[in-house]
């Protein structure tokens, strides 16, 4: 066992336990906002280290092109994705009284506004 090796295993575990970490937030956390918080950051973060510990194993082969893909989409898409629960969860839940500054509050006056 060399040390690409062991440093391949220490990313694809500590992604792991990112990832568990995540899961159980995701179960544990009462409301969604913090649910939301608990599947985006450590979970992307957990793939990441996953897909560097695989293509530090599979060096040279050309299945890393889509380890690099996958890893970009979930990149990209991640934050897109919480962005919209945490607005649906804003809108369907009533979170205004539990939250120090509304940013939002001008956003949702103008959407429910008659239209002229």
């Amino acid at each position: 066992m060399n040390l690409t090796d062991f440093f391949a295993g220490a990313l694809i575990l500590s992604g792991s336990a990112l990832a568990l970490t995540a899961a159980i937030g995701v179960v544990r956390f009462p409301d969604t906002l913090a649910r939301m918080h608990a599947a985006t950051k450590p979970q992307v973060l957990g793939l990441l280290l996953v897909l560097a510990g695989a293509a530090t194993r599979l060096q040279g082969n050309a299945d890393i092109g889509m380890l690099i893909l996958t890893g970009l989409f979930t990149v990209i898409t991640a934050p897109v994705i919480a962005q919209r629960v945490g607005q649906l969860a804003y809108r369907e839940q009533n979170l205004q009284d539990r939250l120090t500054v509304d940013e939002m509050r001008n956003e949702t006056d103008e959407d429910t506004a008659p239209q002229r």
